[in-house]
């Protein structure tokens, strides 16, 4: 819609009409009509009355343009939330060759590591409206696959087109943790968290965990971590059936130093119903900011109605100059 900010200004729209109905104009028109024929220079005054009176019509025509510009029109756009408080989320996802087991329950089904955490991290991005998140694939090496952005549906398709073996087979915690400290916004007003979900320990990276730990900690990173695998598992051999343990190569104590010593939590996620209590409870931790006020989206339109204006003032002033030219041209040759 548009509103003006000062709309009082707007009374003095009718001010020049006072000059289109003085009462000299009637009189010229009066004796006009009482002459039976005017001499050609009075009649030549008489088509200078006449340009005249256009020209207050035009020129009150710029007034009207210049008190509404004057109002400051503008457009007020669809009301938007607007959250006190920023979060900055990063998420780092491990695609070492161990999260192919297929060791996760999901919907009565048995699937694997990856395709579990897929479905059930896509929910928890969905409900994270309002945060800043970020995604980081890692196994050897650590990349960043989407940077910060409040675009949810973005990072959601580049984790679902994630695949096994893109970075690599090892795990690289280390250097997961430090790419993250690096990407975090310097703001000292958001908060910044860190998710990292891993089934391993690190074999890998250029950065050791406890070196990545400490720049975390000067960054102020609270970090959550969750270890993923199932405790058991049956297996099929040339001996028979037999229960393992798919979960051996979790570096339980790192994971859980990591989140101590940042303010955050480690969580163990053996299978997909598990994994959902642990969003859950991340969504109760890391609460999305609700909408303490709103805005309205402001454009200013004032330039429009000043513009035209103008170059209605510049048409005015062409027009009276060629009337005064044609004006002289009359005389000359009467």
């Amino acid at each position: 819609m548009i509103e003006f900010a000062w709309p009082w200004l707007l009374l003095l729209l009718p001010l020049p009409l006072v000059f289109l109905w003085v009462p000299a104009v009637k009189k010229q028109n009066a004796t006009a009509l009482k002459l039976p024929q005017l001499p050609q220079a009075l009649a030549s005054q008489s088509q200078q009355v006449k340009r005249g009176k256009q020209h207050l019509w035009l020129l009150w025509l710029i007034w009207m343009l210049c008190i509404v510009a004057a109002a400051r029109p503008q457009w007020l756009g669809e009301i938007m939330p607007m959250s006190q408080e920023s979060r900055e989320m990063m998420v780092a996802v491990d695609l070492s060759g161990s999260m192919r087991i297929e060791d996760m329950k999901l919907n009565g089904r048995q699937v694997s590591r990856l395709a579990m955490l897929k479905v059930l991290l896509g929910d928890f991005i969905e409900r994270r409206e309002g945060d800043r998140l970020g995604l980081i694939l890692f196994a050897n090496d650590a990349y960043l696959q989407t940077p910060m952005t409040f675009d949810r549906k973005t990072v959601q398709q580049m984790l679902d087109e994630a695949v096994l073996g893109l970075v690599g087979k090892k795990t690289a915690i280390g250097d997961a943790i430090g790419l993250a400290v690096k990407r975090f916004d310097q703001k000292s007003e958001s908060n910044k968290v860190l998710l990292l979900l891993t089934d391993g320990q690190n074999t890998a990276g250029k950065i050791k965990p406890k070196e990545a730990l400490e720049l975390a900690i000067a960054k102020d990173i609270t970090i959550y971590t969750v270890g993923i695998g199932a405790e058991t598992m049956v297996t099929n051999s040339i001996f028979g059936r037999r229960q393992v343990s798919p979960s051996s190569d979790l570096d339980v104590k790192l994971l859980q130093e990591i989140a101590d010593k940042t303010g955050g939590q480690y969580f163990r996620a053996t299978d997909g119903q598990s994994m959902e209590n642990i969003y859950a409870t991340l969504d109760q931790l890391e609460p999305v900011e609700q909408e303490a006020q709103q805005v309205r989206p402001m454009t200013a339109l004032f330039y429009y109605p000043l513009a035209l204006a103008l170059i209605l003032l510049l048409i005015a002033l062409i027009a009276q100059a060629l009337s005064n030219r044609l004006t002289q041209k009359d005389v000359s040759y009467g």
